[in-house]
């Protein structure tokens, strides 16, 4: 059965990023979930949808992809040669690697994605450790939901402190119905 559009993206989206962090010892499993999260989460703040359109669950280490969805991306990936997947060492502890085969193919991508996927995953890769970025994933999204749950995305306009003015309400009216949730 051929991927889902949905599937597609997600694959697509975890081969750029892996292509993007040239050094896997700089991109393991962990800054690999939180890449793909924040890049999900940030495009939903900016457009009111994600890139993949995939859900993510509250894991302990922070927002995760559905792992069915994950699991199937990335080995279609290894499968159709894109990526190679390898077990690490990293400052003496266990890392899951991951190394590009092949230039990915973005064309499903808008400019405004890639920006937004580019900037984080420089953030990630080159500013952060895994825990590091596991900890600042620990925030009021992720305590949202409950170990397991789904983590929706509207729970990211919560990050958003600030005195709410009856501009932000009549704002949050017209984006709740362009959204149709309200």
């Amino acid at each position: 059965m051929p991927p889902s559009y949905q599937d597609d993206k997600l694959a697509q989206l975890m081969h750029y990023i892996i292509w993007k962090c040239t050094d896997p010892t700089m991109l393991g499993a962990i800054k690999l979930n939180k890449i793909l999260w924040y890049s999900d989460m940030f495009t939903y703040m900016e457009t009111g949808r994600s890139i993949t359109g995939i859900t993510y669950i509250k894991r302990q280490f922070g927002p995760v992809p559905n792992s069915e969805n994950f699991i199937k991306a990335r080995g279609r990936l290894q499968n159709e040669g894109k990526i190679a997947v390898t077990e690490g060492m990293y400052y003496g502890k266990p890392q899951r690697q991951f190394v590009a085969l092949k230039r990915p193919d973005i064309s499903m991508f808008s400019p405004e994605e890639i920006s937004i996927i580019d900037i984080i995953v420089e953030e990630v890769c080159q500013k952060h450790t895994a825990s590091s970025i596991s900890n600042f994933s620990h925030d009021i999204i992720w305590e949202s939901a409950d170990i397991g749950e789904e983590i929706p995305f509207c729970a990211a306009f919560a990050a958003r402190f600030g005195e709410i003015n009856e501009e932000d309400i009549q704002w949050a009216k017209v984006e709740a119905k362009r959204l149709g949730i309200y």
